[in-house]
């Protein structure tokens, strides 16, 4: 399947950004190059990295050796919170290109709320001036951080990256995100963190017989079809596959209704205002 514009976005500034990518996040290192070669080969065309994955340098290897145009392919990657602060972000942002050997980042977030994100801020503001990067958000800004952040800067952010699935729908933030004209990326589509049982539900199952589809196409599918951006993650090529192809279906407005009675936890099962998370950031990376 070729991404089209049914299936991408596009982002404040004129970036177009794929719906579906592949997320990496606890892929050891040494597998890396396997999975993001393996992925890129079944057709995905966005790879969800971070500095705090310690994985950059396989995702860029692997995307290196693909023999895919680097104009065809998304990257995405974080600035970790002990890189925070304008410097020591700018000086992150130039070692993260080299460990993806690229000359660009697609899409560059602020991984945590906490720290110096306003110092971070600037020096992706600058990077996104300089051309280094073609688009810059945020991740796990829940609902009061993101109002705060997104009030005091010159650009605000395009993307925000948070916990988003069946069960945890993120409706609250909605309003706002849609106020900032931020688009929503989901980690954990198909759950983890604190979430199980999607792959197995009844109902995603049952609306997936209709389709030929399982109950995980149906839980991406419901999210992509509301525009939100989804990283599935596995290491085996069958489910990667299986994750892909979601976009030869479609939900009713029925069945969409269905599925949003799901929701359980809707910002998400990590409280990231929780005193004792945050203690724990800061005083281990800060």
């Amino acid at each position: 399947m070729i991404m089209t514009s049914q299936n991408t976005i596009t982002l404040r500034g004129g970036v177009e950004m794929p719906l579906l990518g592949y997320g990496v996040f606890l892929v050891p290192p040494a597998e890396a190059e396997r999975c993001v070669s393996e992925a890129l080969s079944v057709g995905y065309r966005m790879i969800d990295t971070a500095q705090a994955y310690y994985n950059e340098e396989g995702v860029g290897a692997a995307v290196h050796k693909s023999g895919i145009a680097r104009e065809d392919i998304f990257l995405v990657t974080k600035v970790w919170i002990s890189n925070n602060g304008e410097a020591r972000a700018a000086a992150s942002i130039d070692e993260s290109l080299r460990k993806l050997q690229t000359d660009y980042i697609d899409l560059l977030l602020i991984h945590q709320a906490y720290g110096d994100v306003f110092g971070s801020w600037r020096a992706m503001e600058k990077a996104y001036r300089d051309g280094k990067v073609r688009a810059i958000g945020v991740s796990n800004f829940q609902e009061a951080r993101f109002f705060d952040f997104a009030h005091y800067v010159d650009i605000k952010p395009m993307v925000n990256q948070l916990q988003c699935n069946a069960f945890v729908q993120q409706k609250d933030i909605e309003p706002l995100m849609k106020e900032n004209d931020c688009h929503l990326m989901a980690w954990g589509p198909l759950g983890g963190q604190g979430v199980d049982g999607i792959v197995q539900n009844e109902l995603l199952g049952h609306i997936g017989s209709r389709y030929g589809k399982s109950a995980a196409q149906v839980a991406l599918r419901w999210l992509t079809q509301r525009d939100i951006v989804a990283i599935p993650k596995s290491s085996h090529r069958d489910r990667m596959e299986q994750n892909f192809n979601i976009f030869d279906f479609t939900l009713t407005d029925d069945e969409m209704a269905k599925i949003a009675t799901l929701n359980q936890h809707d910002s998400g099962n990590i409280n990231f205002s929780d005193i004792q998370f945050v203690k724990h950031l800061i005083e281990t990376y800060g």
